[in-house]
C-alpha cells in the first residue's frame, strides 16, 4: 500500500509486528484480567486489549489498534503482580502497566513506547469488537488449492504461496497477484481484510488459476525485505512466472499479472522484462513519480482526517526537506541528523494536542523508514518510461476516493504513457465511491478501512473478472 501510510507525517507508532506470547510469573488477579478492554491514546487513537487464559493456565493477550488497521498484535508477556497488570510488546518497545479501578471495570495506567509515556485508561467491554468480513470464502471450495514453493535464483531466496486451480480440464489461464508495499503475506492481509484471498477466489470460480505469494521474509518465504527495492521485488515476480511456466496444468501463453498499489508499479516492470506476459491489471497503480504520489497522499490523508491548512502546509515543508536530504546527503549520520531536525521543526508547528506522541522513538522509526533503499528508489522512480514499453493489454482501475494513490492524476498519466507507446488495448476506469482497497466508502479516509465490512467492491471484482476472462479466451 505504498508503505501503508508513508506520507511522512508523524503518528503514534504501534507498528504491526507480533511475537509469541511468553508468559511470566503471575498471581490470579481479583477481578480477572481476562476479557476485552478498550481505551484511547492521545485522545484520538483507539486501542483494544483482548486477554484470555490458555489451557496451561498462562495468560495470553493481543492488541488491536483499529484506527491504524493493526489487529492481533500478540503480547510477548502478560502477567499480574499484586494489584498491577503488566503487558509487554518487546519488538514494539512498548508496555502497558495499570491498576484496577475500585469497581474492576477500568484499568488505569500508562502506555510507554520508547522514550515517551502516555496515560491510558482502559474500560472493560462486555464483548470484544467484531470485525465482520463476509466476503472471505470458506471451505469447501469448488476448486483445488495447492501449497507451492519455488526459488528466486538471483536472490537465493525461496518463495512460498498458494496456487488455486479450477477443476475443469487444463491447461488453465493463470494470474499472478502482486501485492502492495511493505512486507505482505500471500493474502495481502491488511486492516483485518484479506483482499487477495477474495480476489483469487472470485477469479478461480471463473475458471482462472491464481498464484498468490508471500513476500520475501513473510510467512513461508525466506529472505530479508528491508533492503529490497521495487526492482528487486519485480525479480521475485519473475521467479513466480518462471515457476508457473514449468507446470503442465498452466497455459504459458495465457499468463497475466494483477498488481495492487506498488504491485501496479511492479507489474509493468515484469511485463517489459519477461517475454510472454499476456496482460496486466493495475489496481490503484502509480502513474506519476513517487515523490508526487507522497505529496498528494500526505495532503489527502490529512484532509480526510480534518487537519488544518497550517498542518497540511507544515507537512509539505517536512516532505520537501526529507526528500531533499535523502537525495543529497550520502553520509548516513548527517542525513539522520538533518531529517531529525526537520521532524522536530514540523512538530513545533503542530497544536499541543498533536505533539504528545512525538517522542524520540517515533521520530527514529520515521527516520529508519525513509533511509531504506526502497524509499530512495521509490521517490525518484517515474513509471511512465516503463509503461511506454508495455505492449500487452492493460486494465487500470482506481477508486475515485483513493487518498493513497489519487485516481485522476495517476490514471491520466498511465493512459498517456501507454498511448505514447502505441499500446492498442488499454482500459482505464475510475470507480465511484471506492477507496484505495476498492471498498465502498464514505470519505476514503484510511481510518475507515478497518470498520468497513466489505473487502472488495463487487463492482470492482466484476470489472477485473470480466476483463481477465475476455483476455484469456483460447
Amino acid at each position: 500500500m505504498l508503505r501503508r501510510l508513508v506520507d511522512v507525517a508523524i503518528f503514534v507508532l504501534l507498528g504491526s509486528l507480533s511475537g509469541r506470547a511468553a508468559p511470566a510469573a503471575e498471581t490470579t488477579p481479583r477481578p480477572a484480567l481476562e476479557g476485552a478492554w478498550e481505551g484511547t491514546l492521545n485522545g484520538a487513537l483507539r486501542v483494544v486489549l483482548r486477554i484470555d487464559r490458555r489451557p496451561d493456565g498462562m495468560l495470553h493477550g493481543v492488541l488491536d489498534s483499529p484506527d491504524q488497521g493493526a489487529l492481533g498484535i500478540e503480547m510477548d508477556s502478560v502477567w499480574v503482580a499484586g494489584d498491577t497488570a503488566h503487558c509487554e510488546w518487546r519488538r514494539l518497545k512498548a508496555s502497558y502497566v495499570a491498576v484496577w479501578s475500585s469497581d474492576g471495570r477500568e484499568l488505569v495506567g500508562n502506555w510507554t513506547q520508547g522514550a515517551y509515556t502516555l496515560p491510558l485508561t482502559m474500560k472493560r467491554l462486555d464483548q470484544a469488537p467484531q470485525y465482520r468480513r463476509p466476503q472471505e470464502p470458506t471451505p469447501p471450495y469448488p476448486y483445488d488449492a495447492e501449497e507451492v514453493g519455488f526459488p528466486n535464483p538471483d536472490s537465493g531466496f525461496r518463495l512460498a504461496g498458494t496456487l488455486t486451480l479450477p477443476r475443469a480440464r487444463g491447461p488453465h489461464a493463470c494470474v499472478l497477484l502482486i501485492s502492495g508495499s511493505g512486507p505482505e503475506d500471500r493474502d495481502e492481509t491488511v486492516f483485518g481484510h484479506r483482499p487477495f484471498l477474495v480476489l483469487a477466489d472470485d477469479l478461480t470460480r471463473r475458471g482462472i488459476a491464481v498464484l498468490r505469494v508471500d513476500d520475501r521474509g513473510v510467512g513461508g518465504s525466506t529472505g530479508d525485505p528491508v533492503g529490497a527495492t521495487s526492482q528487486d521485488l519485480a525479480g521475485d515476480a519473475r521467479a513466480a512466472i518462471a515457476f508457473l511456466k514449468t507446470r503442465k496444468d498452466i497455459d504459458a501463453r495465457r499468463l497475466g499479472l494483477i498488481g495492487h498499489s506498488e504491485g501496479g508499479l511492479i507489474a509493468p516492470l515484469v511485463a517489459v522484462a519477461e517475454r510472454g506476459v499476456a496482460f496486466i491489471v493495475l489496481m490503484a497503480g502509480p502513474g506519476v513519480p513517487g515523490d508526487s504520489i507522497l505529496y498528494a497522499q500526505g495532503e489527502l490523508i490529512l484532509r480526510a482526517q480534518g487537519a488544518s491548512e497550517t498542518t497540511i502546509a507544515a507537512q509539505r515543508r517536512l516532505q520537501r526537506e526529507v526528500f531533499a536530504t535523502v537525495r543529497e546527503e550520502p553520509d548516513t549520520a548527517k542525513a539522520a541528523a538533518r531529517i531529525r531536525a526537520a521532524f522536530l521543526e514540523f512538530a513545533s508547528q503542530l497544536p499541543e494536542s498533536a505533539r504528545a506522541g512525538l517522542g524520540s522513538s517515533a521520530i527514529a522509526a520515521q527516520i529508519r523508514q525513509v533511509r531504506y533503499p526502497w524509499f530512495r528508489y521509490f521517490i525518484d522512480y517515474d513509471p511512465c518510461p516503463t509503461l511506454r514499453r508495455v505492449k500487452c493489454p492493460v486494465l487500470a482501475i482506481n477508486g475515485e476516493r483513493d487518498v493513497q494513490v489519487p485516481a485522476r492524476e495517476n490514471l491520466d498519466a498511465i493512459g498517456q504513457a501507454l498511448r505514447e507507446g502505441r499500446n492498442r488495448d488499454v482500459t482505464l476506469r475510475a470507480l465511484p465511491g471506492l477507496n484505495h482497497l476498492f471498498q465502498t466508502c464514505r470519505t476514503g479516509a484510511v481510518s475507515e478501512y478497518v470498520t468497513i465490512e466489505e473487502t472488495i467492491s463487487p463492482a470492482a471484482l466484476a470489472i477485473v473478472g470480466d476483463w481477465v476472462v475476455a483476455r484469456t479466451k483460447r
